[in-house]
């Protein structure tokens, strides 16, 4: 049994404690990870902030570039698209710029998430850290390196007249809920890509089918009656609980429900295979 006594010999003030090494404490040893994970967001923030500048060291505009290369490709897609698919520009291309800004974090949450550790082997090896923080830190890299567009859906819904309403309320749980999934894809993935390196490149590949099954580029309506299929696509929920509060008043409340169930299911099987694989991370990197 775990942490039997042992009886103690004569003379003796208190029992010796032994640890049974077939029954070890991982639940409660991953949770204090991530609390303590938690408690040093600081930590993690400058980390971050550290990534960024290593990154971009040595650039004229730094990240500034990133807004650059997604304003033109922002505007030769509207334009494109728009005779393609035969829509107005002023509604279009509101749409196409917070979808495809949005878009462009979640794919890179989920392309660094399968690096998250193995790009840090060093210092998991070498310092007592939370695993949970090099998660938390990827995430906070790339929501950081995303806040650098968020001027650009300003402009275009200043451009062409579009206001968010009383939908943008939603917001703070949209992001709630994007920060939950970030952070349980970059531990599941993180894991996973530490002891299988073959499972980055195929996530890549997923990440870029999705591109072209969500609508990012598209807009629901021009599937007719097989849009509520898309409830099926668990990008599109987590897509839809940041773009609705903001382009499309709130959204509707089946895909809020969808966003809630993906975050629930992703959330248990990251923490299910923390709390199982945890204790072997150090190895596997």
């Amino acid at each position: 049994m775990l942490d039997q006594p042992i009886p103690s010999p004569p003379g003796t003030a208190s029992p010796h404690r032994v640890f049974d090494a077939q029954q070890p404490e991982r639940l409660s040893r991953a949770f204090a990870d991530i609390r303590e994970g938690v408690e040093r967001w600081r930590l993690a923030w400058a980390l971050a902030r550290s990534d960024i500048r290593n990154r971009y060291r040595g650039s004229v505009l730094g990240p500034l570039w990133l807004t650059l290369s997604t304003a033109i490709m922002l505007l030769a897609m509207g334009f494109l698209y728009s005779r393609l698919f035969k829509l107005e520009l002023a509604n279009y291309l509101p749409w196409l710029a917070v979808s495809l800004i949005l878009w462009n974090m979640i794919s890179q949450v989920v392309g660094e998430a399968c690096t998250c550790f193995t790009s840090a082997e060093g210092v998991v090896q070498r310092f007592p850290l939370p695993y949970s923080l090099y998660a938390i830190r990827s995430v906070m890299r790339n929501m950081l390196i995303a806040a650098h567009n968020l001027p650009l859906i300003a402009i275009v819904l200043l451009i062409f007249g579009v206001a968010p309403g009383w939908g943008l309320l939603l917001l703070p749980f949209g992001l709630l809920l994007f920060t939950i999934n970030a952070l349980s894809v970059s531990l599941l993935l993180g894991m996973i890509c530490a002891r299988f390196r073959d499972v980055g490149p195929i996530m890549g590949s997923i990440v870029q089918i999705a591109f072209f099954v969500t609508p990012i580029i598209w807009k629901p309506e021009l599937i007719g009656e097989h849009s509520a299929l898309l409830l099926l696509n668990p990008f599109h929920a987590v897509l839809e609980s940041l773009r609705a509060p903001i382009i499309e008043h709130g959204g509707n409340a089946y895909a809020w429900l969808s966003a809630c169930i993906y975050t629930l299911i992703l959330a248990g099987i990251s923490g299910a295979f923390f709390v199982r694989f945890r204790d072997r991370l150090a190895f596997w990197v």
